[in-house]
């Protein structure tokens, strides 16, 4: 579905990622690992289509997404991708509701937001801003948010990061969830809860 080839990421002098080699198959679920500074986050951008590599290419069903013009990679990421970030990244005057009904492109999908956040027990919570939320409730909007176009692949940099050990939980069961309706999911993490529900590991190391 997804592949590196020897995909690096220079910003002057720093190497910010070395040269690397992966491949996702479709239904994966990869859990993406390594200290600080080893290029996790700028592997998980770049797979986005949104950090052009110094070197290598980035193939996205055999298709090399950086041959692509900049509005054909942003329809990449709208309708092939969900994003899931550490920080949230939510509207903070907008409802529950609207945050996710925000990121929908399909018209046919009006009731999708809704039943995502029933699902996710958020539903006494649509009028609600983000601040007033936990920390729990806002990534599981943010989740919600990334599903709500039904793509195929879900990039989530430590989801988890600003959660309690049941909030964490929660959060990879969702994802999970996801895996197992046939999505793949590409997650950036410090913590051990990936471990089980992923199908690989794959290590970064930090480059000299």
């Amino acid at each position: 579905m997804i592949a590196c080839e020897q995909v690096t990421k220079r910003f002057g002098s720093v190497t910010a990622l070395a040269p690397f080699d992966l491949s996702v198959d479709v239904g994966q679920f990869i859990a993406i690992k390594g200290a600080s500074g080893s290029g996790k986050t700028t592997l998980l951008l770049t797979l986005g289509g949104m950090l052009r590599p110094t070197e290598g290419k980035v193939l996205f069903d055999g298709g090399d997404l950086y041959a692509k013009s900049v509005p054909e990679r942003a329809d990449y990421r709208a309708q092939e991708v969900g994003f899931v970030f550490q920080m949230f990244h939510l509207v903070p005057y907008l409802g529950v509701e609207e945050n996710v009904r925000l990121a929908a492109r399909n018209g046919s999908l009006a009731q999708r937001p809704r039943e995502l956040l029933e699902q996710f027990g958020l539903g006494h919570r649509l009028t609600h801003t983000p601040g007033e939320l936990s920390a729990g409730e806002r990534q599981r909007v943010a989740l919600a948010r990334a599903l709500v176009n039904e793509p195929r692949l879900i990039l989530a940099d430590e989801p988890t990061g600003n959660l309690d050990p049941k909030n964490d939980q929660q959060v990879f069961e969702h994802l999970s969830e996801f895996h197992r309706g046939g999505g793949t999911v590409i997650v950036v993490t410090h913590g051990t809860t990936a471990d089980e529900f992923a199908d690989r590991i794959v290590n970064l190391k930090t480059t000299s």
